[in-house]
């Protein structure tokens, strides 16, 4: 007796396969949040400034959320291959899949998934995540006691401290100063949003340029995971051999659109500094702060009645004087 989608009671659920990373959707839904909210208040915005300001904003939001997202993304470099392999331990039934490697800042995915995915009574695909956080050996000795295809567990017995290959050293080492350098850049592009809130839009692009800096740090750190002597991946007869993937190069684009729009600002700062400052709206004086008086209505009953008692007090002054000086003769 099943429920549905033969899931038997009184027994552990089925494992599902791997959709997205949570980290990264809550990454993605608080930068949608923060883009709705910002492009709800543009209707407010007169002129053709309107769609200066949307520009800022949507352009803002992408660097900051690729520069958060991509300390979660998992595919940095990937390596796939189509290949026959054995399924399990001491079994010779031979199936075939395709074989991932994806590395990321915080650790690797190894992903078997079948072609066609239902083969000797089984659905075979799989996403197993190790992580540089916590022992790979550790994680490693679990899978193995798990019963992991062998695709999986011959790839992540690479990265244990006792293989031969040492990549578990400088993959997680190359990751560590990537996603610092990244957080960095993060840091920079909070300063450079401030400062383009105030009339200081020289220093607002030069910290645009440096956020493209350590964005194109993170890449050269990441990029010495080649650098270690190459391990053969063979997987029956094919071989895996990583190379950069999706991440990488968004995060080389992101890092060319930072140094484009701080190489621009500083320009135009230093050649039309008062247009600047009037385009970001900081440090212009609006018309409208100025309080000039043309025109007026005057009360004339209340102005007769402050003449009138100035002249009485007058008056009382100047014959009190002339008491004073008939007194004194």
């Amino acid at each position: 007796m099943t429920f549905y989608d033969g899931i038997y009671p009184f027994y552990p659920l089925q494992r599902s396969p791997f959709i997205i990373d949570i980290s990264l959707l809550v990454v993605i839904l608080v930068f949608s949040v923060l883009a709705v909210s910002f492009l709800l208040i543009l209707p407010g915005i007169r002129g053709r400034s309107r769609f200066f300001w949307m520009f800022r904003i949507i352009t803002s939001l992408f660097i900051g959320a690729v520069l958060v997202a991509l300390n979660f993304t998992g595919d940095w470099a990937e390596a796939r291959v189509k290949a026959n392999a054995t399924y399990k331990s001491f079994s010779s039934a031979m199936v075939s899949a395709e074989v991932g490697l994806h590395v990321g800042l915080y650790g690797i995915n190894i992903t078997l998934k079948g072609d066609p995915v239902s083969q000797i009574n089984e659905t075979i695909d799989y996403n197993e995540v190790f992580r540089w956080s916590t022992s790979v050996d550790e994680q490693y000795g679990q899978a193995l006691e798990r019963g992991l295809p062998n695709p999986i567990l011959y790839i992540a017995e690479k990265f244990t401290r006792n293989s031969a290959c040492g990549l578990i050293y400088q993959y997680r080492y190359s990751g560590r100063f990537a996603s610092a350098n990244l957080w960095t850049a993060f840091c920079c592009w909070l300063v450079a949003n401030i400062l383009f809130t105030m009339p200081v839009i020289l220093y607002a692009g030069c910290m645009m340029i440096a956020t493209a800096a350590f964005i194109f740090f993170s890449m050269a750190s990441f990029s010495t995971i080649f650098n270690v002597t190459p391990c053969d991946f063979s997987i029956g007869a094919e071989s895996l051999q990583t190379d950069y993937s999706h991440s990488f190069w968004i995060a080389l684009a992101t890092g060319l659109l930072c140094a484009v729009i701080g190489l621009v600002v500083v320009l135009l700062d230093c050649l039309f500094p008062a247009r600047m400052r009037e385009a970001f709206s900081v440090g212009v004086d609006n018309e409208d702060d100025d309080c000039h008086t043309s025109e007026g209505y005057l009360n004339s009953g209340f102005l007769e009645e402050v003449i009138y008692d100035d002249s009485t007090q007058t008056g009382n002054d100047s014959s009190s004087q002339q008491i004073t000086t008939l007194t004194r003769l």
